[in-house]
């Protein structure tokens, strides 16, 4: 299949934003969002509406992403005009577009699926390999002794990974063909990464991407040696915009954002261990920035409907979301790491699941008005 682009037609009028949403303080060693909307729009023939697509990170979890945006896109009836991610939610991205724009539509379906299978470890390691991990991580789990002294022996990763080894940066770089990805005419792409240093959010357009940006996007402190990129470090982007919305306010002409949440906001149950506990803080704070830009669009929409900001000149944003929340309940924070392919078919059928029934209840909404309670989402 042909990979298509279409103009953008309802581009706004000199002199009216298509929002005032304010966003935070960006880095100024990074790029800003650009003041000029992509001209183009990843769409199949069935296309009908666009969309801007915001994607959070969550490390295995975002194979539940990956059903989302396989059932969207088989479905047709939407265009994607700009992309924003954060970790797993950017490199979904990428593999999508860099996809499209190989094969089209088709070719997008099919890069997610063979990115997601070579970064599991049904991929990467041999039959012997994957009993031996898999008989290790089951002995160990759960023994209050051995975790214990993992915590006060495991060092940090300049010195337990000194080679600063990442095996996404590998599929990533074989499978993604940055530089025509940098030079297409095609959706606009936005990947946020915290600066190191400044401690402000970076946010790198798809014009200057590099596997570097993406593996800055998804680097956990703890984990991988901060990814240096012109001489600044950078770490994972979810800790501060997971994922940025205000990007697409000034790149992109569509007031419609679908996000797609897999942090979940709410879990009903006291969390008493310390394992427990550092999961749900780690859902809290990478869902905190999304809450407060939540509460800035509501608080905006709001002036508009009042009346406060004038007519003609602002327009609503309409958000929408798919989310993951109640298919992924059963999954805590340390899911994020279980990379077994079986895992990740789980989660991409969920997230087709989650994508199908969320187009039957709200195909119609989209161009028209929010699906999502913006209150109820962050209060």
């Amino acid at each position: 299949m042909t990979p298509t682009s279409q103009p953008c037609t309802d581009r706004p009028e000199p002199g009216n934003p298509v929002t005032a949403v304010p966003g935070p303080v960006s880095d100024g060693i990074a790029d800003r969002p650009s003041a000029h909307p992509s001209h183009h729009v990843l769409a199949g023939p069935r296309a009908e509406k666009n969309v801007a697509l915001a994607l959070q990170g969550g490390g295995a979890h975002g194979a539940f992403t990956w059903g989302v945006l396989d059932a969207l896109i088989e479905d047709g009836r939407l265009g994607f005009e700009a992309v924003t991610g954060a970790s797993a939610g950017a490199m979904n991205a990428v593999v999508m577009i860099d996809g499209w724009l190989k094969d089209g539509p088709e070719g997008a379906r099919a890069g997610l699926e063979r990115f997601w299978r070579e970064v599991s470890l049904d991929g990467d390691f041999s039959p012997g390999q994957r009993s031996l991990f898999h008989g290790m991580f089951g002995a160990l789990k759960g023994n209050p002794v051995i975790e214990f002294w993992s915590k006060v022996l495991t060092p940090s990763p300049y010195v337990s990974n000194p080679l600063n080894i990442n095996p996404l940066r590998k599929a990533l770089a074989a499978q993604v063909d940055f530089e025509r990805l940098r030079e297409a005419s095609t959706a606009g792409v936005f990947v946020s990464a915290t600066n190191v240093w400044t401690g402000k959010l970076a946010v790198f357009e798809r014009e200057r991407l590099t596997v570097d940006h993406l593996m800055a996007s998804a680097c956990l402190p703890t984990v991988f040696q901060a990814v240096e990129i012109d001489g600044v470090p950078y770490w994972d982007g979810g800790y501060l915009g997971n994922p940025p919305l205000y990007p697409l306010h000034r790149g992109a002409v569509t007031r419609d954002i679908l996000l797609v949440q897999i942090n979940p906001v709410e879990r009903r149950e006291t969390p008493r261990t310390e394992r427990e506990i550092q999961d749900r803080l780690n859902e809290i704070t990478f869902n905190a920035n999304l809450m407060r830009e939540l509460r800035a669009i509501d608080f905006v929409d709001g002036l508009i409907e009042e009346g406060v900001l004038g007519q003609g000149q602002y327009q609503r944003v309409l958000v929408h979301r798919i989310d993951g929340t109640d298919a992924l309940d059963a999954y805590n924070a340390g899911s994020k790491l279980d990379a077994r392919w079986r895992v990740f078919q789980r989660l991409r059928d969920k997230g087709r699941h989650a994508a199908q029934a969320w187009l039957a209840e709200n195909y119609e909404k989209i161009g028209r008005d929010c699906s999502l309670d913006l209150q109820q989402a962050y209060q």
